[in-house]
């Protein structure tokens, strides 16, 4: 979306950015500059993403861009996981008859449609947990050996928060108060009842593996775990995600990391976007103010709008969707799309706006972003305004426009490429070449091809959206 040579220009003084564990305002030092890597969690796939799960997206969109600008487009790596199997996933495939693969093929190309909607960059890799279950299943085994794990009489593994002092620093509470908070299981087996599952028994379900412990499936937080190490190293700088994942699921996390690597660090900021509120309300079902990003779609509203909302709000502090800020804001994008469409931008203009990096470099300030954007229009700094626009995601060109055929003369041969392709990633997998296995299923995806991962061997299909030319590009 934009050219290396943006990237290597925008050289700004100090980013700052909030660390959650520190609970300040941090500057922020890469462990390598060359080398930047960001964790963002992603979507359980089960259903329909709503606005809240849309947040963290465009959130990270906006830093993975701001720090490719700092550091250079190919310094910066940035991985945002898949959950591919839970007992949600699950429980859906059972009630409608259909397979766990059906249900998670289905929801990943929601939630890749949703996201091109809302205009965001595609992450370095988008690993799915089921695809690093053995080095889950390695995890564990270090977990136990080290003393920070056991096994109980059901073939169920627990962590034992015990046997990492720091365990609550993230998310600065006490034990006491951790459980005097949280709805925990009540469990006689396990020797605190904080302790956490890191492998589960399965019974009447294939959705399972083999284990040390027997047939089963991993826990929640042990399959972040296992993909970041894999794919970034036992330490990395960044890892973001919703407000609400800071306990249990990002504190267990890092718990369990640490104590795995030996390392005295996991990532060393943490970052968390706040809530999406409805008319001041908790979004709920049960109060009929669930919003997904397919129900904005079919009001006709466009992406632009959307992300303008998400962006008008501070990132840490809460998000309260209004039907007052839905029309504010579809009068301010009608009014910046014509000005973008009479606005000729030459390549030097393409550079943001100093005004609007440096709110960016101040914690992703986007509010203050969208004020120097009015100040651009206002000043008549139309250059300015379309390329700082355009940075932060915002009065893109027109996406092209979905196929639904492809010419019969030339489906056999794309056919042979794309199975060509993920025999290519097989290859990699094998070898434990993650990047490159990542990289063949993200150009896949962009192309229009989804493929999963089961238990038989691999099965792709072609989206609504297919592009058959780039899967030449890809060889």
């Amino acid at each position: 979306m934009f050219g290396s040579e943006l990237y290597s220009t925008g050289k700004m003084t100090t980013l700052k950015l909030y660390n959650t564990k520190s609970r300040s305002k941090e500057e922020f030092k890469p462990i390598d500059h060359n080398n930047v890597r960001m964790y963002v969690c992603g979507p359980t796939v089960y259903d329909r993403a709503h606005i809240g799960n849309a947040r963290p997206v465009v959130v990270f969109d906006v830093l993975f861009r701001v720090l490719k600008f700092h550091f250079g487009e190919k310094a910066v790596t940035y991985v945002r996981n898949i959950t591919d199997v839970d007992d949600k996933i699950i429980a859906r495939a059972l009630q409608e008859g259909r397979s766990v693969e059906n249900i998670t093929s289905e929801t990943i190309e929601w939630f890749q449609s949703d996201n091109r909607f809302l205009r965001t960059l595609q992450p370095t890799h988008e690993p799915q947990a089921t695809d690093f279950i053995s080095e889950m299943i390695s995890m564990i085994k270090r977990l136990v050996d080290f003393g920070n794990a056991y096994v109980v009489s059901d073939g169920q593994v627990l962590f034992s928060v015990q046997s990492f002092p720091e365990y609550g620093n993230l998310s600065n509470q006490s034990p006491k108060d951790m459980i005097a908070g949280s709805r925990i299981d009540v469990d006689q087996q396990k020797k605190n009842p904080l302790d956490f599952v890191l492998w589960k028994p399965v019974k009447n379900s294939s959705t399972g593996w083999d284990s040390p412990w027997g047939f089963g499936r991993p826990g929640w937080h042990i399959e972040c775990s296992a993909m970041t190490t894999a794919i970034l190293g036992d330490s990395f700088d960044i890892h973001g995600g919703g407000i609400d994942l800071v306990f249990p699921h990002h504190e267990n996390e890092l718990a369990q990391s640490v104590c795995a690597s030996k390392t005295k660090s996991f990532a060393n900021f943490w970052l968390h976007n706040g809530f999406v509120n409805i008319e001041g309300e908790k979004m709920s079902k049960s109060l009929g103010n669930y919003l997904t990003v397919d129900d904005l779609r079919n009001q006709n509203m466009s992406g632009d709008v959307v992300r303008f909302i998400l962006l008008s709000s501070h990132y840490r502090q809460p998000l309260d969707w209004t039907n007052r800020k839905v029309l504010e804001a579809f009068k301010i994008i009608e009014r910046w799309q014509k000005i973008a469409k009479q606005t000729f931008l030459k390549d030097k203009s393409k550079i943001p706006a100093n005004e609007i990096m440096a709110a960016l470099f101040d914690d992703l300030n986007t509010p203050l972003a969208i004020a120097e954007l009015h100040q651009l229009v206002k000043n008549q700094e139309y250059e300015k305004f379309v390329s700082s626009a355009h940075f932060l995601g915002l009065l893109l060109p027109e996406l092209k426009k979905e196929h639904t055929a492809v010419d019969t003369r030339k489906e056999q041969a794309y056919t042979k490429l794309i199975k060509k392709l993920i025999t290519d990633r097989e290859i990699a997998r094998e070898q434990k070449d993650y990047k490159k296995s990542d990289s063949i299923r993200i150009k896949l995806e962009d192309a229009g091809v989804i493929i999963k991962d089961t238990s038989t061997g691999t099965t792709w299909d072609i989206k609504s959206f297919f592009d058959p030319e780039s899967l030449e590009e890809i060889q």
